[in-house]
């Protein structure tokens, strides 16, 4: 798993357990919009906390399954901060459609890691219930069809519909602002300044990598570049690192 996802499992899953233990944490940390002001740390606690197991499980399934190509995808710091945005957005939706219900849960989120997933690979299928394929880009539309009729229908239900829409459209201008500045376009341009064999090397990672007879000095760059995509997604590699890396690429990716 991906750094960010594995520290927010851990963080849900510990936080549901203090929950179990220690009731008066759900009135410390959950959120009502309408007191915002008096209680502004709920904007981002409320997405630590669950009302069930069933509920603490379907969002801790869809962080794994999402939320581990988008981090690797984005980089570390872009995906928390997607994933925080998208939470508070949520938030600040539930604040103007339902100033009066409190909310919990990292649907939010969730939902704008799913909106980020199907942004990458819109064709990809997920399997409902491991059986029923739908592609990424149908999920999402379904799924805010379904928010937007039960939240204004006022057929909740419990559920906090406004916040899943608010996560949708956090990530969405997250991930608009990034290819507007210095996400996707700035790497397509770096991309398209070197050599064709060179893109190959784009999605590989270190288990491919042949390193077999290295020097310990070039794997430690080898590293340091790695680590680098980790924490700032491909987006941030020069076309020199680029070039390096691509002398290590498998042999059939380097034709």
């Amino acid at each position: 798993m991906t750094p960010w996802v594995t520290r927010l499992l851990v963080a849900n899953i510990a936080m549901y357990a203090l929950q179990t233990l220690l009731p008066i944490v759900n009135q410390l940390f959950y959120f009502v919009p309408r007191l915002i002001l008096y209680r502004p740390w709920s904007v981002v606690t409320y997405m630590f906390l669950h009302g069930s197991l069933t509920h603490i499980l379907f969002n801790m399934i869809g962080l794994f399954f999402f939320g581990t190509r988008v981090e690797a995808r984005l980089g570390s710091r872009r995906f928390i901060t997607l994933y925080l945005l998208s939470g508070i957005t949520g938030a600040l939706a539930s604040l103007i459609f339902t100033p009066n219900a409190a909310v919990i849960g990292a649907s939010a989120g969730v939902f704008g890691v799913m909106m980020a997933f199907a942004m990458f690979w819109p064709r990809e299928k997920i399997y409902i219930w491991g059986v029923l394929p739908i592609e990424a880009r149908v999920l999402v539309i379904i799924t805010t069809a379904m928010a937007l009729y039960f939240g204004f229908g006022g057929r909740g239900g419990g559920i906090a519909h406004f916040a899943h829409l608010g996560g949708y459209i956090g990530a969405w201008v997250y991930l608009w602002w990034l290819d507007r500045t210095s996400g996707a376009k700035t790497f397509r341009r770096k991309v398209q300044a070197v050599p064709p064999t060179i893109k190959r090397v784009v999605g590989l990672s270190r288990e491919q990598l042949k390193l077999d007879g290295v020097h310990e000095i070039t794997r430690e760059e080898v590293d340091r570049i790695l680590d680098k995509i980790n924490t700032d997604g491909m987006a941030s590699l020069t076309p020199a690192e680029l070039q390096f890396l691509s002398n290590f690429a498998p042999m059939d990716d380097r034709k």
